[in-house]
């Protein structure tokens, strides 16, 4: 049958909603009641025009990068030793930041980033891996506080995030959800990356929205560069298909955080460049930043902490060791800079770099002292307490940096490039700390080349800022709740003058119970923990608190308290009204202890429970998700059923810097303990298993007497013990960060060696783990 061609009465122009055309403060925009018609006979009547958000006219594109780890004096552009050429020629058409602030801690400074909110206010007060019961700490973002990318995308934008994702609790973190706070429930249309504080570089654990994904096989890999080749084919393919549709792009790569891996070509380019020291170092970064004008001429070298040793007084071991820690890190900073180079000339590339705002922040935080005065060749190690030695280490020099670790630095270096202040990551009562280097480039908006910037600002201002520049107000209610009033004080006003009174004149700032309040360049603070020292300096009631004038002292070592006692009094007192105010008290400098979920309160899905039965396939399962194998006897069960030469992985937890794998190999079940990357303890039966059913069985006996104890462990095949072996010690604390639980797998690191594949070749019904006391 053919149709006969006919045409219909044209609508008039899609509607384009526009500034003053429609109410962009009550989210989603509504659309407006869809007529009826009398008439029968539709080429009778005329359509209606189609409702379809757009973005305000001329509203520009936004990039936010955020370096993870990075310190305020790392970067070449903020007088540091990292060559990074492409945030030097953004800060060179554009401008530079010299008094901007974060948290001092990774989730808190990004979910404030994203939504232009404090981060007690988020319900992120501390990371979501510490959250409590206490309003300001839960980590579960409130309803009344919706993320920019959200709102960015009800008002039409395009929005996508790539990297390091630290916001979703890790209760929540499973197929299962909720995942209300995962990105893509969080107003990004499109994710890759990884969820969590840190990944390993060279093997990370990657989701592709809520979709685990197998790491790309590349000889060559390294997840900031997987990052950006995702990033550059997202933006390329918004810009083919609607290219009048304006993006925002948050980028988010997991460098600088430990671990600190870096190609070994780009490590190669610092050898000896830190052989002089971290004392050195300090002087050397503070000289050139006087010299840039990034800091008053005038400005002193804050005292060291006194727990870091000078340079000279270190042997040459440890100044061997040392000096190539940074080297490493320089190096990773470099790698970190050239990925994102590629990212802003895929954006010159298409024509866009002009209307694209690009906001770069050197830093969630300041350098990390995480490494405690040695630094490590595993990070784990640091978190089951389990001190490396430097002659231990020394063994691992030439490798350094590569997938056969999982290094962090000496905190003396964290110190070097925090200068010219005293404290690092975790202080939030130090600059060193909170005061990260910003560089915002937007050539349609700045007409400013190279200035530097001095108001003060902080990371709740950037979603504010987002807000004026794309002329989009921050909502008064989403989805019929209403929103609490934006915290965060646009940036905007600075953009094209100098000389513009500052407009964010207060501002506290606290973490593990270093606190500290802002106010019209007045601050008062108090240095109650430092970030590698398991305890405080003092109870939080006998705090000594300092005054400092930031107007004439940037790198606060001028202290006026018993000069002028009346002024921190007043600051006191603000900063409990401000504490009050937005969920900061009462104040928790717990940091180990909360890491235990019951004692806390927080959920988590197998709390309560001494036994589960996982499935085939089942992977990337967190500790909130797998029954707590810790200091505890236990036994695994597993149904099987093999062919001729049975291989692969039955249940896995953990990786090549410690684990646990129950599997076959070469037909035969095998049991390995690995701890920490150190010592590796294989039980085998002595024969391999014919084609068929089984049900092989792994028993742990724990010693018992405490944490980390060892025990004895034993396979059996239907019903009969085949092998036995004793397993000298166990890790008390994680196997890992991003290296977790798998079901007929061991994706990311090895536990041991699977021969040919560690994925099970056979088939695995079911492997059912209980708890034994």
């Amino acid at each position: 049958m053919a149709f006969m061609a006919c045409e219909t009465k044209k609508s008039e122009p899609v509607a384009i909603a526009g500034p003053g055309e429609i109410d962009r403060t009550s989210l989603p925009i509504k659309e407006p009641a869809r007529p009826t018609y009398k008439e029968l006979d539709v080429r009778n009547a005329t359509s209606p025009a189609r409702f379809d958000v757009k973005a305000p006219k001329e509203a520009p594109n936004v990039v936010i990068v955020l370096i993870d780890d990075m310190g305020f004096g790392v970067s070449e552009a903020f007088g540091g030793p990292a060559h990074m050429p492409t945030m030097d020629k953004l800060a060179q058409n554009g401008i530079r930041y010299n008094r901007f602030h974060t948290t001092a801690l990774c989730a808190p400074t990004r979910m404030a980033l994203l939504t232009g909110y404090n981060h007690h206010s988020n319900n992120m007060g501390v990371i979501t891996e510490l959250a409590t019961t206490y309003p300001g700490y839960t980590a579960v973002r409130p309803q009344t506080i919706t993320p920019v990318a959200e709102v960015l995308r009800l008002n039409g934008y395009n929005t996508a995030q790539f990297g390091k994702c630290h916001e979703v609790p890790p209760w929540e973190i499973s197929n299962n959800g909720p995942q209300d706070r995962w990105p893509t429930r969080s107003g990004f249309e499109k994710f890759y990356g990884f969820l969590g504080g840190e990944t390993n570089q060279w093997a990370p654990l990657i989701y592709d929205g809520v979709t685990m994904i197998e790491t790309p096989d590349d000889p060559n890999y390294h997840f900031t560069t997987d990052m950006t080749n995702q990033a550059i084919s997202w933006v390329r393919q918004q810009q083919a298909l609607q290219p009048d549709k304006p993006f925002f792009m948050y980028y988010a790569p997991g460098a600088t955080h430990a671990p600190h891996h870096a190609p070994k070509e780009y490590i190669e380019k610092y050898k000896g460049k830190f052989d002089g020291g971290w004392d050195k170092l300090r002087e050397e970064i503070v000289a050139r930043q006087k010299k840039m004008g990034i800091i008053p001429e005038g400005t002193q070298l804050a005292p060291k902490p006194k727990e870091i040793k000078d340079w000279e007084t270190l042997s040459a071991d440890e100044k061997k060791l040392f000096a190539h820690q940074m080297e490493v890190y320089a190096g990773f900073a470099e790698h970190t800079d050239y990925e994102i180079g590629r990212l802003v000339t895929a954006i010159e590339e298409m024509g866009e770099l002009d209307n694209t705002m690009i906001v770069f922040i050197a830093g969630d935080n300041g350098s990390s002292a995480e490494g405690q005065m040695n630094g490590m060749f595993s990070e784990m190690t640091y978190f089951n307490q389990v001190p490396e030695t430097v002659p231990d280490m020394l063994k691992h020099y030439n490798e350094w940096g590569s997938e056969s670790t999982y290094p962090h630095m000496a905190a003396g270096w964290a110190v070097a490039t925090d200068a010219p202040f005293t404290w690092t990551k975790q202080v939030a009562s130090d600059f060193g700390g909170t005061r990260n280097g910003m560089i915002v480039h937007w050539p349609n908006g700045i007409k400013a080349k190279g200035e530097i910037r001095n108001q003060f600002g902080h990371v709740i201002d950037i979603a504010p800022t987002v807000y004026e520049v794309s002329g989009i107000p921050a909502p008064t209610t989403v989805n019929g709740i209403t929103q609490d009033p934006i915290e965060g004080t646009s940036l905007a006003y600075s953009f094209n003058d100098a000389s513009a009174p500052e407009k964010h004149t207060v501002q506290y700032f606290e973490m593990f119970g270093n606190r500290a309040i802002y106010q019209d360049g007045w601050y008062a603070r108090t240095i109650h923990k430092a970030p590698y020292l398991p305890k405080a300096y003092t109870t939080l009631q006998e705090d000594v608190w300092e005054l400092y004038n930031t107007k004439e002292d940037f790198s606060l070592t001028n202290n006026l308290a018993q000069q002028n006692p009346d002024k921190l009094k007043a600051l006191q007192d603000l900063f409990m009204q401000e504490g009050e105010k937005y969920h900061v008290l009462p104040l928790d400098d717990r940091t180990f202890e909360r890491m235990s979920a019951s004692a806390m309160g927080r959920p988590s899905i197998m709390e309560g429970r001494t036994s589960c039965t996982y499935s085939e396939g089942m992977r990337g399962l967190a500790v909130d998700v797998f029954i707590d194998l810790r200091n505890t006897a236990y036994t695994m069960t597993a149904d099987i059923e093999v062919g001729a030469n049975g291989n692969g992985v039955l249940v896995a937890q953990g990786g090549r810097f410690g684990g646990l794998s129950f599997y076959v190999k070469n037909g035969k079940p095998s049991f390995t303990y690995n701890f920490l990357g150190l010592e590796s303890t294989t039980i085998a039966a002595p024969q391999p298993l014919k084609p068929g059913k089984y049900t092989v069985v792994y028993d742990f006996k724990y010693d018992g007497g405490g944490p980390g104890k060892g025990g004895i462990g034993t396979i059996s095949i239907n019903g009969n013990s085949v092998a036995e072996g004793r397993i000298n010690r166990t890790q008390p604390g994680i196997f890992s960060v991003d290296d977790l639980a798998d079901v007929g797998l061991d994706e990311g690191t090895p536990v041991a060696d699977y021969g040919t594949s560690h994925k099970f070749n056979g088939k695995l019904h079911s492997v059912k783990i209980e708890q034994k006391k």
